[in-house]
């Protein structure tokens, strides 16, 4: 490698030792993110003040994540980064929709087994009665049988147990089993749109843009099965005012769900108030079964 002279040496010879990576994927992801790194900094300019304070903004977001927050994964939501590396690599590699969706930064491993028809309640939670009814079929649209699915979402507070010591451990969570009809029926309570935090280095973003930093009501599904490609979602209820301006950018056409209200008495349940059901279905690629990595614990 020549020892570099002026500006216009800098990125051939950083190319040049990206070409030494042994492993031809790495080598073509690190050769194209040199490429676009150096030309962003050269296209904007940057400064030197501007470089200090992005590699201290970066240190911050290490430091502002921990075993209950993810604000990577949160940042690269509310840059659009994760839906667009979602409808990229589903629906045919982005041809066709897909009922892939966000991971987002609240999914835990391990959640409890929960009968057909259980409840995700496990501590006192407060709200209007949600009946959940999630049909997985093939690509044939066939039901699949022996899914194991995770279901989760928000309080009707708008936070996740692990971001509130009121709520007990695994509470709004719960692991089912499809029977042969490929369905997934709970209890639950009806979830609302809720925003982000935003005491951290994405709500200074926010700020800086003039964005609002909330979510749409949803409820997260994890599916997975030896033979499948590891079902990803969220479910979008669709009477919410955040579905065309949801700050993780997650809410597609596939996943805008169908829920009812009904003011007539609970066939189970007799009369308690006004209630809701959510049905919808899911589709499920061929593939390989792999858990993604837990971005909490």
């Amino acid at each position: 490698m020549p020892i570099i002279n002026t500006l216009q040496d800098v990125t051939p010879a950083v190319q040049s030792v990206m070409e030494q990576t042994t492993d031809p994927r790495l080598r073509e992801i690190m050769h194209s993110l040199i490429t676009h790194l150096h030309g962003f900094v050269q296209d904007v300019k940057l400064t030197e003040a501007e470089f200090q304070q992005a590699t201290k903004i970066l240190n911050t977001m290490g430091q502002q994540t921990n075993d209950k927050h993810n604000e990577f994964v949160l940042m690269a939501g509310s840059l659009g980064v994760s839906a667009l590396v979602c409808l990229l690599n589903n629906g045919d590699n982005g041809a066709t929709e897909t009922t892939q969706n966000l991971l987002g930064p609240f999914w835990r491993l391990n959640q409890p087994m929960t009968e057909q028809g259980g409840s995700l309640l496990r501590s006192e939670t407060p709200g209007p009665r949600l009946d959940g009814a999630f049909r997985f079929i093939d690509k044939a649209g066939d039901p699949i049988e022996g899914l194991e699915v995770d279901i989760w979402h928000a309080s009707p507070v708008g936070l996740y147990e692990n971001q509130d010591d009121s709520q007990a451990d695994h509470n709004l969570r719960g692991k089912f089993v499809t029977g042969v009809d490929g369905m997934v029926r709970f209890r639950s309570v009806r979830p609302i749109g809720y925003p982000i935090p935003t005491n951290t280095t994405v709500g200074q973003l926010l700020e800086a843009q003039g964005r609002h930093p909330y979510r749409p009501a949803h409820v997260h599904v994890l599916a997975h099965k030896e033979g499948f490609k590891t079902l990803i979602s969220q479910i979008y209820v669709d009477d919410t005012v955040y579905l065309h301006t949801d700050v993780q950018f997650g809410v597609t056409r596939a996943l805008v769900g169908n829920l009812t209200a009904h003011d007539t008495p609970h066939p189970d349940d007799g009369d308690v108030g006004e209630w809701f059901t959510l049905d919808h279905t899911f589709m499920l690629e061929p593939g390989v079964s792999k858990l993604p990595i837990p971005p909490i614990k």
